[in-house]
Formats: structure tokens, sequence, C-alpha cells
């Protein structure tokens, strides 16, 4: 909450008398018109009439029984959804009165508790679309965070599934998920119960490695680098010092690597003066600056790249020859003799070298999967590592039987499977990392995003008159709040602020999506890592590090990523029975073959020449045990879900996530809101009819004196074009006294010596106020251009009409022509009039309109439908749409800039085309479409596999699968699902073509 936001909320709560009832209370000027004091009928003991207002409620409160409740309301923007939350409360029985502090994100309720209670109130505000909890509850809520963890060692369902568990059965967690794909986990916990260390802790208890990433706490993190005289006394003042400055939480140093790191408020301090305090409090001995490393997350895959590329290099040393040896050299005659030399007895050179040679494979460099194994085993959830663990295990030590037998006996002809283990643990490492490297590139968009951000940034220096005395070019990690930046042409936008200087045009395409240039000028927002066209900004930084759009975008395709796709419930089930039955296929397989050759079931000359029915029977159980591949399954969601939110994200429709993904493929039926979605958005006066003799000047002061207070977007348009009519930039207005606001309807105002009223018909009438049939035709050839008539009154007689038109968004008919050749039904709702509605449903082409809507009528609209068994989306600008964007399948918020916390939709389309409804519809639709071709191929390779590695074609072809073959097989199923996800990278989204 910034300064101003505050400042406004300690003015609204504490700015009366001292601790007078009063004071405690919004002062704020009710935007609807009050309710009746009590439901009808009540009796309240005591009740006197009169009155209305939130003061004069304080007076009898204890007469009439009353009760006041202050809640805390989250993801409003505006007086829209000000206004929604005061209407939704206020429809309640019981409410005398409501108040709402959009800036502050409060509401005050004035209620009989004898009719309605606080958690009523709670979920009417939650119904409307935003989330609210009583003020007392606030301080609770401060103590819910939300951290991640980096988790090392995880190998397939079994691990995420274990992982989650145990974190979800800690004390003080609420919710916990751990994704296989990013291998990480999100953990909603209270951390006056549980600490992040303590999760870690439990983490670690169940064999894996865990690694924060983030705490969830109001807290930024640096990392600084000391270059200088280090001394024990050099480090007690850098510590003493820092920890002295406000707004500094924690400081860790770390000498071995001359780091320091920092926790800090950004409100209270920043790099900067941490570094200027280091700097002077060591008198320079000791040099500070940004400690230069790869991201957390980057450094973890890259290290796991290097260990297992190392593995595999290192297990070809030894495999090479293992395999050399009892695959080739055995058929060259002159090396054949030297590898089939007796050593010992019937042990041969090759027998030994073998061994020798496949040992350090299977102890050494295949250690990872013992250790996998056993922690897999001590947590009851065996996975992928103790198949691999088994049939290597089996393979080695048979042999290792076979060998010594040989060099004990002198007629016991060996038969060894060395190159199995050895080949086999060489095939699973290079498919291990082939597999992270594929993964690596699923979450290449967020990369993307985060190099966004400059390297650097120019700083302007101020004198204490605010004239500029120079620049400094500064590392862009060091902005702080309130640094004014300068930006050059062609020059990146180095952090969010607005400027304050200069005017030029400013590339957003890749935060929004949008191709072209916006114009920017003094007062004008900017994000960071956007590219500066032309001309030369000075912008005010207000949100920087994790607080910038850009932070957020990567926070909230991160989550999405971490979120499961209800399809994934499949392979879950599947994957918690998959190893355990997998072994007992494996033993029933070798048995079944070992029985089959004890009793001559089938004939000797099946058998290979250099093996017994009891070592055919090994091989065919070993095969099946290391073919089978629970991975697979486990990858073929996230994967793809990963890839599509970060490709969605680049082409600015922003997913939230599996869940909202696999709706959006099922959506047949999408509601479109009118106004700024099929719209522009932004309506302007396109013709004034005066009814009496004025000056046309004269009568937009006085109805922009009354709109003036007004957020509706027809009011906006009003004043702009009186304001046309003035030479002066600033003109002030007259003072519109009694101001009322009526949603959807108007406005009544006393401006100057005049009763002003401005609004629709409905408005006129309710007011009643005759409309002159000239009126009532002008009214009517407006409705068939597709404009809004307003109605101008003054002292109850109409003096005017003005005519405001709403332009059709670019391609909006074409987008609604392709939507139908994709089988999904539009419909139109507005508040809007029905001539106005049918003429721009015409326009565009939707048959099906719902026209004069409230904001819950939408609501109620979209549940019909749902009934009906449609799935159904629903499109509006994310504000008065709320209600009905929660109740759809699926919500899309359109025109969402940069606030990309809109919690009511599940899809934010920051680019405001239409065009992008399309997308998200064909993106999640294309998405699903791998996702089940990676359950076909995952599902179908261990259902073909499975019996091919246990011997069903034996009989009749007599082939055979080699384990090291099968265990090829398995390391290149993961990779092939991998990789058919990673084609969505590829992605185009459906070409619209102009008519």
């Amino acid at each position: 909450m910034g300064a101003t936001t505050r400042a406004l909320f300690l003015s609204c709560f504490h700015g009366g008398g001292g601790g007078s009832e009063v004071s405690r209370r919004l002062a704020l000027r009710p935007r609807y018109p009050s309710m009746p004091r009590r439901p009808k009928g009540a009796a309240v003991a005591g009740g006197g009439g009169g009155g209305g207002d939130l003061e004069a409620a304080a007076g009898g409160e204890s007469e009439e029984e009353e009760k006041v409740a202050v809640f805390s309301v989250s993801g409003m923007t505006c007086a829209a959804c000000a206004g929604s939350v005061e209407k939704a409360v206020k429809r309640l029985p019981g409410i005398h009165d409501a108040a709402v502090d959009v800036l502050g994100g409060r509401a005050q309720v004035v209620f009989y508790p004898a009719f309605v209670s606080e958690n009523k109130i709670t979920e009417a505000i939650e119904d409307a679309g935003f989330e609210a909890k009583l003020i007392d509850e606030e301080v609770m809520e401060k103590n819910i965070l939300l951290c991640r963890l980096h988790i090392k060692g995880m190998a397939c369902k079994y691990c995420t599934s274990t992982v989650q568990f145990v974190l979800q059965a800690s004390p003080g967690v609420q919710r916990a998920s751990v994704a296989l794909a990013t291998e990480e986990a999100e953990i909603r916990y209270d951390r006056r119960i549980v600490s992040a260390s303590q999760l870690i802790q439990v983490v670690e208890e169940t064999g894996f490695e865990a690694i924060l990433l983030t705490t969830g706490e109001d807290w930024s993190r640096i990392d600084l680098k000391m270059d200088g005289v280090l001394d024990e006394r050099s480090l007690m003042i850098v510590k003493s010092s820092v920890q002295a400055l406000p707004g500094v939480e924690n400081i860790k140093l770390d000498t071995k690597l001359h780091k320091v790191t920092i926790s800090y408020k950004p409100e209270q301090t920043g790099p900067r003066d941490l570094i200027e305090v280091i700097e002077s409090a060591t008198s320079g001995l000791v040099n500070a600056s940004i400690y230069l490393e790869a991201d957390g997350r980057d450094q973890h895959r890259y290290v796991e790249i290097k260990r297992y590329r190392q593995s595999f290099l290192w297990s070809l040393i030894f495999t090479i020859p293992v395999f050399l040896t009892s695959m080739v050299f055995m058929y060259i005659p002159w090396l054949k003799a030297g590898l089939e030399r007796k050593v010992f007895n019937m042990m041969s050179t090759g027998e030994l070298l073998r061994w020798i040679l496949s040992t350090p494979v299977q102890f050494v460099i295949g250690r990872k999967f013992y250790a996998g194994a056993y922690k897999a085993m001590c947590r009851g959830s065996p996975n992928m590592d103790v198949l691999i663990a088994l049939g290597t295990n089996t393979a080695y030590f048979y042999s290792v039987y076979s060998v010594l037998q040989a060099a004990t006996s002198a007629n016991y002809m060996s038969t060894d499977f060395f190159e199995t283990s050895s080949m086999l643990i060489s095939f699973i490492l290079l498919g291990k990392y082939l597999e992270i490297l594929a993964k690596g590139k699923t979450s290449e968009a967020i990369a993307k995003l985060m190099d966004l951000a400059p390297e650097t940034a120019i700083l302007l220096m101020y004198d204490h008159e605010g004239n500029v005395v120079g620049e400094k070019e500064i590392d862009s990690r060091l902005i702080q709040k309130n640094d004014v930046i300068k930006v050059v042409p062609g020059g990146k936008v180095a952090s969010d602020g607005f400027v304050i200087w200069g005017q030029s045009h400013v590339n957003e395409s890749m935060i929004t999506g949008e191709s072209r240039p916006v114009a920017k000028r003094k007062g004008d927002t900017v994000i960071g890592g956007t590219v500066n066209e032309n001309g030369v900004l000075h912008v005010r930084a207000t949100f920087v590090g994790s607080e910038s759009a850009l932070a957020q975008i990567v926070r909230l395709v991160e989550s999405a990523q971490m979120a499961k796709a209800p399809v994934q419930k499949f392979a879950d089930q599947i994957s918690r029975v998959f190893v355990p039955l997998v072994i007992l296929f494996s033993l029933l397989t070798w048995l079944a073959w070992f029985v089959a050759g004890r009793l001559h079931s089938y004939p000797n000359s099946w058998i290979p020449p250099s093996m017994d029915s009891f070592q055919l029977a090994l091989q065919f159980g070993i095969s099946v045990m290391v073919i089978a591949c629970p991975c697979a399954l486990g990858l073929a969601t996230p994967t793809a879900v990963m890839v599509a939110t970060g490709v969605g994200a680049s082409q600015g429709v922003l997913i939230k996530g599996g869940q909202a993904l696999e709706s959006a493929q099922k959506v047949d039926c999408i509601v479109f809101d009118k106004t700024g979605t099929l719209t522009i958005g932004k309506p302007v006066v396109v013709d004034t009819r005066l009814l009496k003799n004025m000056v046309l000047r004269e009568f937009y002061d006085y109805a922009a004196a009354a709109e003036i207070n007004s957020e509706h977007p027809l009011a906006k348009a009003i004043v702009e074009h009186a304001k046309k009519l003035h030479p002066e930039e600033n003109h002030i207005w007259p003072e519109a006294r009694d101001f009322i606001s009526v949603t959807g309807h108007g406005v009544k105002a006393e401006v100057s010596d005049k009763s002003v009223i401005v609004g629709n018909k409905s408005f006129m009438l309710s007011s009643d106020i005759d409309i002159p049939s000239e009126a009532l035709e002008i009214l009517m050839e407006e409705e068939e251009k597709a404009r809004t008539g307003i109605i101008v009154a003054m002292d109850r007689e109409v003096v005017g009409v003005i005519s405001v038109s709403d332009p059709i968004k670019p391609n909006a008919h074409e987008v609604i022509s392709y939507l139908k050749s994709m089988k999904v039904e539009s419909i139109m709702v507005t508040g809007d009039n029905w001539g106005t509605a049918n003429a721009i449903s015409k326009e565009v082409g939707i048959e099906k309109i719902i026209a004069e809507a409230k904001p819950e009528q939408k609501a109620e609209m979209v549940k019909e439908l749902q009934m009906s068994g449609r799935t159904v989306a629903m499109v509006g600008d994310g504000i008065n749409d709320s209600p009905a964007l929660v109740s759809a399948d699926v919500g899309l918020a359109i025109g969402a800039g940069t606030d990309v916390a809109i919690e009511a939709a599940d899809i934010v389309l920051m680019k405001s085309n239409l065009e992008d409804v399309i997308t998200a519809i064909d993106l999640s639709r294309k998405t699903f479409f791998r996702i089940r071709m990676n359950y076909v191929w995952a599902l179908g390779y261990n259902v073909i596999g499975i019996p091919i590695a246990a011997g069903v074609l034996f009989p009749s072809t007599g082939f055979r699968l080699p384990p090291w073959i099968a265990g090829a097989a398995m390391a290149a199923s993961s990779v092939s699902v991998v990789c058919w996800s990673l084609l969505l990278r590829y992605y185009k989204s459906p070409k619209i073509v102009s008519s």
C-alpha cells in the first residue's frame, strides 16, 4: 500500500474527534441511495426514523441495536469495483448503510445483527468477485505466506506425491502443490505455526534435498559482493552498520564467497543505500557491488545438467569396452581367442575384464539410483530408481555369481550380464540428460520475460531545488522507489513508473503483445522492460524488483505452471500402483519362464546356446523391470501446461494454470460484454440536439458539471467533449451540489441555480420528467445508428439530447465468424438499451443478445447456460463483469494492461484484442491434443513394451528384448513425451482475415 493510500486510509479512520464513534467511520459519500434502515416488518426497540447517513447511524447505535463492521476487500481497482461491492452488500436484508474506500481496500457496513451476520456480508462481497475478510482477521491473513522450494532428486510421480503428502500433513500448511516438470513445490503456510526452514526440513526428512527460492514474506533480498580488506573487524563493522539501517530485517555473511545477503523492506531502504553504508562504514576499505550469479532455478538446472553429462561421459569410458568385449569382439576370431582365454578354471579373460569395467559403473556412477531407491523404500513409495536398482543389481550380481562359479569350477560354463547393467545405467543417464535439457526449454518463455529488464539504467540526480545536476549509469537492480530514470531513444525502460518529463512512443509488445507503439507524455505510466522508440523520457520509479509488472507476470506464469490440470489426476491414480505392479509382473514373468523351462514346455531350440532356462527367464524379468516407465505418465500433462502457459504469456494471453486450460478447450458458448469488449470502450460525443434556445457551451457546462463526479465512460465522454468548447486547458466547472449517481441510469445534481439531471430514458421517467416526442424520435434514430442517446434535463424540463458512440473494435465481426467455425456460440449481454444492443449485434454478427442487464443478471444468465449443459466462457473487462467472470467456467478479462492481478478471471488478455479470445481457446485445444497424445504414447509404450519385454513374441518369432535395449527404450519414452510437448513452442495463433 503506497503512502497516498495509507494517508487516505488513516484520514478515513482516524480523522474525527478524539475517540468519538464517528471518527472511526469512513467519511465517504455512499455511491448509492441509502437503503431502508431495517427490513420490512422488522421492529427494533426504540426505533426512530430519519437520517440515512453513516454519521446519523452512530448516534442511535445503542438504541437501534446497530453494529458497525469493517472489512478488508482485495481486488478492487476503481470506483466501479467499489460500486459493485456496495451494491452487493446493500442487497442483503438488515443492511442500514455501506461505504467503500477503493484506495484503502476497505468497506464499512452498518447493519442489524438480528437479520444479517458478518459471514453473510463476507459471502456477498465474495460473490461479487472480490476477496473479503473482517478487519480483525487481517492480521491473521498477513501471517499466511506462500513459499517456493526447489526440490532435487524427484524422479517420477511417486516422488512428487510423497513430497506433497508430507508437506500437506505438516501443521500450519494450508495447501501444497509439487510439480515434477519444474522440480518445485509451492506451499501456502501460516508462519506463526511453521517456518520456511521447517518446511525444508520436512522435505529433507523424506530423502530429498530442498532449496528455498522465496519465503513469501514482504521482504526484498539482495546479494552483495564485498571486495577489499575483509578481516574480522571489518566484517563486524559491516554487519552492525547494515543492521542499524531502518527496514533491514536480516543480514548473513559468507566469508568464503565474500558475499553478504541482506533482507530489507523496499519502502524504507534500497540496494544503493546498503552499498553506500558498507563503503562509508569501512572508510572505503571494502567495496560492495551486486553479486553476479545465475538465477537460482537456472543455477540448479545447470548444475544438474552438468552432473548428468559428466556421469554419462564417465559411464561411456567403462561401458564402451564392456559392450565391445561382449557384443563385437566375439565376432573377430583373433580377439575372441584372447577374450576366451581362461584365467582361473573356467573364468575367461573377457568375463574378468567386463566385471572390472562394469563395477565402477554399477556402484560409483550409478550410486544416484541406489540413494534414490533407498530413500523411496524408506518412504514406502517405490519409484523408477527402485526399478533401475533392482534390474541392474539383478543383472550384476547374477553375473558375479556366475563368474565366481566358473572360477571355482572346472566344468561350469558361465553366462554374464555385465553389459546389461553397465549399458542400462549409461542409457538411463543419457535419457535423464536429454530429459533435463528438454525440460529446461519448457520454461524458456519465463527466461525470455526475465531477460527483458535492461542491465543498466541512467539515474538522474537533483539538487534541493529540484533541478537536474547530473546523471549516473547504475545497475538496474540498484533502482529504488522514487528514483528518476532517464530513458533515451532506443533504450529500455528500467522500471515501472510514470513520466514526469518528455514525450515519446514506447513499444510495449514484449509485455502486452500490442504491436503498435503507445504514445507517452507527462503523467502517463510506463512498464519496465519496454522499449522507448523516440524522444527522451524522465520516469519516476514506482514499482521496483518483485513489485514490477514484469515480475508479477513472471510470478503468475510460474504459479500457472505449478497448478495441476484435473486430467492429471488420471496419471496420479495410475502412478500410485504402477511400480509395485511392475515389480510383481517382473517376478511372475521370471517365474513363468523358469517353470516353463523346467517343465520343458518349450523346445530347447528356443534357448540361445549361451543360456539355460534360468538365465533366459532372468533376462525376461530384468527387461520387464527396466522397460516400465512411470516418468512419461508423470510428465505428460505438466510439460504441456508449462509450455502452453509460457507461449500464451509471450502472446499476451496469461493463463492461470491447468484448470483454466482444461476448461477453455471445452468451451462451446461465449458470453461477451459490449462496452470495452466488443467495442473500444472509449465513447465519444458525435452529435448534440438542443431542444431549447441556449448556447451550446453553456449547455455542456451544466452537463459536464453534473457528470464530472461520475466514473462512467459515457460521463467521461461528455466531460471530454465539454473541455473542447473551452480554449483554456484546465477549465473550472461550476460546483455541483447534492450529487447522486444511479448506476446504469444517470446522475442528478444542483449546478449553480439549476437542477440538472443527465441520464437515459428510464431515468427521466423514474424522475417524473416528461420526455417530448421530438426527444423520443431522436432517441430512436440514434439507437438505429448503434449510438447511445443521453437526455439532459434542467429544472425538470428536457433541454437536449447528446449522442454518444462507442466504435466497434476492428475485426469484431471476423472474430465472431471464426468462433462459429470453431462451433462456439456467441452471446452479447449489455446494460445498454435494446436499440443500441440490436444495432451492435447486427454489425458484429451475434444473433442472441440480452440488453439492459445489471451485473448480477449477467452472472444469472451464465448460470442458466451452465444448467442447460453448456461450457460457458465470459469475456469482460474484469471490473463490472466480475460476478459473471467468477460464475463462468472460464473467465476471460480483456484489457488488463499492467493490472495482472485480476482475481476474477481465469485468463487475462493483455492486448485488449478480441482475436486473443480465439488464441486462448485454440491454444487450450491444441495443448490438450498434445496432452492426450502424450498419454496415448506413455500408456501405449507401457502396454505394448512390457509384454514384448516379457517375451510374448519369443515363442512365435524367437524375438527377445535385451535388457539394455529395454532400458534405452524406457529413457527414450520420457524424452519423447517432453519433446512432443515442446512442439507447442512453435504455436501460431489463427490468422483472422479481415473482410
